[in-house]
């Protein structure tokens, strides 16, 4: 993990208020939004399954993240995966109480008691499935920017900037670039604030 030269952090007390500092502050940077912006992300167990993911190799630095949802009972994601065929999306988790999928969807890589793997060449195919089985609750989807953030960012940034929380908070959401990152977070407290939180490299 990277250690950050710079650190921001603000509260707000109105949602748009956040909402409005972090999309200004994002730029053109990767990022990733709450489906339910209400609900959040949980994230306390996100810095353990990105380092485990990383060791065995299941999620790769070169990887990028088009969705994720941790709890500490369960865990999916999609995943961009360059390769010699060209871009595959690639769902990661829980296996689902549904009806196989047709065929020209994707492909299953693996399928095995409480897990699943499936291979889509196109990302709206790997995002339905990821919400089928989801629900989208406590998810994170990677929106309103022209690429998904790399695995490589969230592994070097994400670790600092909850370290600066003040509460245990779920994200709503997050950009990530090489040299900084910047995340916002809610709270369930009877008047919800929103924490944003921004580290980099930048003098």
């Amino acid at each position: 993990m990277t250690s950050p030269q710079t650190l921001v952090v603000r509260t707000f007390t109105d949602r748009a208020e956040g909402l409005s500092h972090f999309v200004l502050r994002a730029g053109e940077a990767p990022r990733l939004l709450a489906f339910d912006d209400a609900l959040g992300c949980p994230v306390e167990t996100a810095l353990a399954a990105l380092e485990w993911t990383g060791v065995v190799g299941i999620l790769l630095d070169d990887d990028m993240l088009h969705a994720a949802r941790l709890t500490s009972e369960t865990a999916a994601a999609v995943i961009e995966r360059k390769g010699a065929e060209g871009r595959r999306f690639v769902y990661l988790g829980p296996r689902l109480d549904a009806p196989p999928m047709d065929v020209f969807e994707g492909a299953v890589l693996f399928d095995e008691p409480g897990v699943k793997a499936v291979e889509f060449t196109q990302r709206a195919h790997a995002l339905a499935h990821f919400l089928r089985a989801t629900a989208g609750a406590g998810a994170l989807l990677a929106l309103l920017g022209r690429r998904a953030p790399e695995l490589r960012h969230l592994r070097r940034w994400l670790g600092a900037i909850i370290q600066e929380l003040d509460i245990p908070r779920p994200l709503v959401a997050g950009w990530f670039a090489a040299s900084s990152a910047g995340c916002l977070f809610a709270s369930s407290e009877a008047e919800p604030t929103y924490r944003y939180v921004e580290v980099g490299l930048e003098p």
